[in-house]
């Protein structure tokens, strides 16, 4: 049994696997020729932005890069499987909660508003403008705007984001938990304290000219593809790439681009990672304060014996605060306690170190490796000290780079989803529409579940996503959202938030990425997204929509905001009518936006000017910051080496999804095949253990709240991973991810740090 489940590995990322697993995308999804024509407009100028990731389109040539998420993206959205009102008059909703995720979304697109019906446990077809006028009568009919949730997820387009917000603001609330609230949030706090900004610094083009790129918690050869053409091509002409990641991922190891003919032909690929350590969950911190402390001993060593500093003091003296503070920490911490935190040896720091100080021009890239953690706003102000210290910012080839997962959760926060807006933003809506806009501090994703479960929530408003899915504690959520008047879910497809519905509850379908949107005069609507490079881009859907009662994003959200405000202060059907207009109010109110619509329409959009990238700090103290922070007293990890029978947990993706989107149940980049409740874990845990590779495990969260929480029957798979440290998919395993547990400043749920026990599945 064990051979059908568990098979071989690809040898590299992408390469014939990658085009493989594209034809069976496009055939399941019964789109293979649309589909196929459908990728050659996929990040084209006059086509549509690829929903896939975040990941920047190339400054030069044609912007169509091969990528397999992205066909795997489109080929999902542009089925020809349809979830009609007739599918939903076939299942009750207790039915389709028995559904898998992906069992549910195979059922294809959306295709009517749909309105639950209690005594049938069913959801029955509704106009819409019968949809909008009770929303609108709920929402007006609560006792304060305060009582409602508005939930964002990074799917949503500019255009989108600026219209919901501006709704939920008149309306009276700063109620805007969003998804960047469970990924990148330490990435954003831990940039502005140490920067002044909360967005990378680099370019696309900057990858070309660097020396050495550190990756840092981050897999993306399965979250975002694209990037590892850009590491690829770093990696032939002489970069060193260094990864620090628990889990020896394939992608990080080697790559075949399915561009590349002579490699294709051969069966050939490259290296990635010039080096790969493989710290403990947790120990990131720990492992670049280590790399800091030899970076000073080689400073030490240099001056003393009357060579070139390792330093950069020019840069150190202009644009740095706290240096003196920062030294001070780094030589106060042990060799001993960064060995024992970060699992790395002296040996193997030092050499990655050596690596950093060799090279003139340095990036260091990371993702929720390092931000799902209880730590992760000091480890990011760690990463940027290190990368102060040789004046590794704001130079070509050279800065700090998070890249995001969804392709606009950068855009969205920069339009207003925030539920602590600047006043800065706020006085300029206040000016632009003649209103008093709220000023208190809303709901991020923690603080709206527990205000929908103590029952102050009244109401919750879903702009895309799937939130019973992505967020943690899922036995939790599935009561909030129960609990609650009203439940509205903006979706293409049906997926497990529809199934929790509150006392009213609606399905409002709307136009996917790759459809065209036409207004009243029959003109197709462009929107515009953000990349994690800052760039703002055009796109435009270029296939007929799955269904004519279809509306877009923009559109429902006018529709309710209709309903609920009427159109004194805004005329919403204007604005959806021509997103030209909501663009002209974003850059009225937003900096960087200037000449918007004419902008809009260069192949490659424009960027947004990051002035930290200019060595311009927007900081108390005008400067960058150093951050001189001790390392966390122990991690997760550290806590459950010393019971032996627990072990420290991350949750993480398959090859096969993206985020709460499960496009099927293989994983052959870790080689496992048709089956999703696994856990990864190290061959010597699993003798400590008593147990095989394969045998049937419950997996038990260990989070002291009295709470019970437990993943049923989950079979071990023997993995190359530190002892102690332990790794699964979600959404399956959020069930084990407590509320309770979350990021220092960030709030961010510490998915990549949940202490777990096992148990023999009995069952199994």
């Amino acid at each position: 049994m064990n051979e059908i489940f568990i098979g071989k590995k690809s040898s590299a990322a992408g390469g014939w696997g990658a085009l493989k697993s594209c034809g069976k995308q496009l055939l399941q999804s019964g789109s293979a020729l649309s589909g196929a024509r459908t990728m050659l407009k996929a990040n084209q100028p006059n086509g549509f932005d690829c929903p896939g990731c975040a990941w920047g389109d190339p400054e030069h040539g044609s912007s169509f890069e091969f990528c397999e998420n992205g066909v795997k993206a489109v080929s999902w959205e542009a089925t020809q499987k349809r979830a009609t009102p007739a599918f939903f008059a076939k299942h009750t909703v207790s039915e389709l909660r028995k559904l898998s995720d992906y069992e549910l979304e195979l059922n294809g697109r959306l295709t009517h508003p749909m309105r639950y019906d209690a005594p049938s446990d069913t959801y029955l077809p509704v106009a819409w403008e019968d949809a909008f006028a009770e929303i609108g009568g709920i929402l007006k009919n609560l006792n304060s705007p305060d009582q409602a949730e508005f939930y964002t997820s990074g799917r949503a387009s500019n255009e989108a984001a600026y219209l919901y917000q501006l709704f939920v603001r008149l309306y009276g609330t700063n109620n805007f938990p969003d998804c960047s609230n469970m990924c990148h949030e330490a990435s954003g706090i831990g940039l502005r304290q140490a920067i002044g900004a909360g967005k990378g610094t680099v370019l696309l083009e900057d990858f070309e000219k660097a020396d050495a790129i550190f990756v840092l918690g981050q897999n993306p050869g399965t979250n975002h593809p694209r990037m590892l053409g850009d590491l690829r091509r770093a990696a032939i002409r002489g970069a060193e790439i260094v990864v620090f990641n628990p889990v020896r991922e394939r992608g990080l190891e080697r790559f075949s681009d399915p561009q590349a003919k002579l490699e294709m032909l051969s069966g050939g690929s490259t290296d990635i990672a010039s080096h790969y350590y493989q710290p403990l969950l947790g120990g990131d911190m720990a492992a670049v304060r280590g790399m800091s402390k030899a970076v000073f001993a080689a400073e030490d060593a240099a001056l003393a014996a009357g060579h070139p500093a390792v330093l950069d003091h020019d840069f150190l003296g202009e644009h740095c605060e706290g240096f003196a503070e920062y030294r001070a920490t780094v030589d106060a911490t042990s060799w001993d306690e960064i060995e024992d935190q970060s699992g790395l040896s002296r040996h193997d720091i030092e050499q990655a170190a050596n690596v950093y100080m060799s090279a003139e021009n340095v990036i260091c890239t990371w993702a929720m490796g390092v931000t799902q953690h209880l730590h992760s706003v000091a480890t990011i102000r760690e990463i940027s000290n290190f990368m102060f210290l040789r004046g590794n910012i704001g130079k070509p080839g050279a800065g700090l780079c998070p890249v995001r997962g969804h392709s606009n959760v950068q855009g969205d926060r920069t339009v207003g989803i925030n539920e602590k807006p600047a006043d800065a933003f706020l006085d300029a809506l206040e000016k632009e529409f003649g209103f008093t806009a709220p000023r208190k501090h809303g709901h991020n994703v923690l603080g709206a579940i527990g205000a929908m479960l103590d029952g102050s929530a009244k109401a919750f408003i879903g702009l895309g996503g799937n939130f019973a899915r992505a967020t943690p504690d899922s036995a939790l959520v599935a009561k909030a959202l129960k609990n609650l008047k009203l439940t509205v879910n903006i979706a293409t497809k049906p997926n497990h938030s529809h199934l929790m519905p509150g006392e009213v509850s609606f399905i409002l379908p709307c136009l996917g990425r790759t459809e065209i949107d036409l207004n009243s005069a029959g003109q197709s609507q462009v929107v515009s997204v953000e990349d994690s490079m800052s760039m703002v881009h055009g796109s435009a859907g270029i296939n007929r929509p799955a269904s004519p009662y279809l509306l877009s994003e923009v559109g429902i959200i006018a529709g309710i905001a209709e309903a609920t405000l009427g159109t004194k202060t805004v005329s919403w059907p204007a604005l959806a009518d021509d997103y030209e207009r909501i663009r002209s109010h974003i850059e009225a109110t937003i900096p960087g936006f200037d000449d918007y619509n004419t902008r809009l329409r260069t192949p490659r959009g424009f960027l947004l000017r990051n002035s930290a990238a200019h060595r311009e700090w927007n900081t108390p103290t005008g400067k960058a910051n150093f951050f001189a922070g001790t390392l966390p007293a122990s991690t997760v990890h550290q806590q459950a080496r010393t019971a032996q029978t627990r072990f420290a947990l991350q949750t993480f993706r398959s090859h096969d999804q993206y985020n709460t989107t499960v496009y099927g149940l293989d994983d052959r980049y870790r080689g496992v095949y048709g089956e999703r409740n696994v856990i990864f874990i190290h061959p010597d845990d699993l003798a400590s253990l008593g147990a095989q590779s394969g045998d049937r495990v419950n997996v038990i969260g260990e989070y002291d709240d009295g709470i019970e929480r437990i993943a049923p029957n989950f079979r071990l798979v023997s993995y190359d991973i530190p002892r102690g440290s332990v790794a699964g998919y979600y959404p399956e395993l959020n069930v084990l991810v407590p509320l309770g547990s979350a990021g220092d400043q960030s709030d961010t749920p510490t998915s990549k740090s949940v202490m777990v026990s096992f148990q023999k599945d009995t069952a199994a």
